[in-house]
């Protein structure tokens, strides 16, 4: 009885410390692969989607004539979304063209100005030269009428003509020589109007130049009013979902004030917020296994796009200051991009802020 006893007291020590070696092989085991499936798959429970939102907002101030989206609607691109009363506008880009036009009719009457003031010069430059062509002929008379009294002189001092003649040659001779006076004043008068010619050319150019300017602006003022018209309809920027809608029909809006957003679900991914201790072999390029929160039994595909060049909590509005002596060590999280591969979400089910569990694949 007792060797029987001793025998079951030996099986049970043995099968006590079969258990213990067994339990010691599957901690070993356990701990082994979950150091080798931590060197592998690094997850995170800190990620979530996110995406381009498109904020709406006037570019002028108004009142709403008509709202032509609702939350949660979908839109395509240039879709008008919103409509400003544009009446206002209307008047300012009539009364801006109506400006122009004024303008430009005294720049057509300073061009006309100046297209006379030349043709005047140009009767004015022949003028000239009429004029300088008949002070030579002049000249040439004065010329003939004083050899014609010297002639006449000597011809009556040997008395070979009468006095008549040489008073007639002496007439002459005081014709010709007043008419050259009288051919030299007129052309000066010509070249002096010449040259007042010439200076209200200038003056006029440029008076056309500076109405031209003019023009320019008011022009470019009325384009500007055109360009505020324009932004009293407000479109869409890409296909996406409207959310945040905060207008109605008949509300003053103001510049710059967000009226709603367009969120496109075809452009999202993920940003994870990995420890930094977890990233060492996180790498672009690897593969991803992303679990929703929303949708437990499903899983979707990304790949790593790029690591932030810094902490989550070096751009905060309150960075940590570790100068001042009182640091403590805390583990950083460093966020990572993630985009879903394509086709993986060909419903659009994913939204902008659901939480996800992303788990990057290190090494296949």
């Amino acid at each position: 009885m007792s060797i029987a006893r001793k025998m079951m007291d030996n099986n049970k020590k043995r099968f006590a410390l079969f258990l213990v070696f067994a339990l010691l092989v599957v901690c070993v085991a356990g701990v082994f692969y979950y150091r080798v499936y931590r060197t592998r798959y690094v997850t995170t429970d800190d990620a979530f989607v996110t995406g381009r939102i498109h904020v709406i907002a006037s570019k002028v101030p108004g009142t709403v004539r008509a709202v032509y989206a609702e939350d949660n609607q979908f839109v395509k691109k240039d879709d008008v979304l919103l409509e400003i009363d544009d009446r206002d506008y209307d008047v300012r880009v009539k009364e801006a063209e109506s400006a122009r036009n004024a303008e430009h009719a005294k720049l057509e009457e300073i061009s006309t100005k100046v297209d006379v003031t030349k043709r005047q010069l140009l009767e004015l430059q022949f003028s000239v030269k009429s004029a300088r062509a008949n002070l030579k002929l002049q000249e040439a008379n004065l010329k003939q009428a004083e050899l014609d009294y010297k002639r006449a002189q000597a011809l009556r001092a040997k008395e070979v003509v009468p006095e008549e003649r040489l008073e007639k040659a002496k007439t002459n001779f005081d014709v010709a020589t007043a008419q050259v006076d009288a051919s030299k004043e007129q052309l000066k008068q010509i070249e002096a109007a010449l040259d007042t010619q010439k200076a209200v050319i200038q003056q006029t150019e440029s008076a056309f130049k500076s109405q031209n300017s003019v023009v320019k602006q008011r022009e470019e003022t009325r384009k500007a009013e055109d360009l505020k018209k324009s932004y009293t309809k407000i479109y869409a920027p890409s296909d996406g979902y409207i959310t945040r809608k905060s207008v109605e029909t008949g509300n003053q809006i103001q510049s710059g004030q967000p009226v709603m957003a367009v969120v496109p679900l075809d452009d999202i991914w993920v940003i994870a917020n990995y420890k930094e201790t977890q990233i060492e072999n996180v790498k672009p390029g690897q593969k991803a296994k992303i679990r929703v929160d929303t949708y437990p039994d499903r899983d979707f595909e990304g790949t790593v796009q790029s690591i932030m060049a810094g902490t989550g909590a070096i751009f905060s509005l309150f960075p940590p200051e570790n100068a001042t002596g009182n640091y403590v060590k805390v583990v950083q999280r460093v966020p990572i991009k993630i985009v879903l591969n394509e086709g993986t979400d060909p419903n659009h089910i994913l939204r902008v802020g659901m939480s996800v569990e992303p788990t990057i694949i290190t090494r296949e």
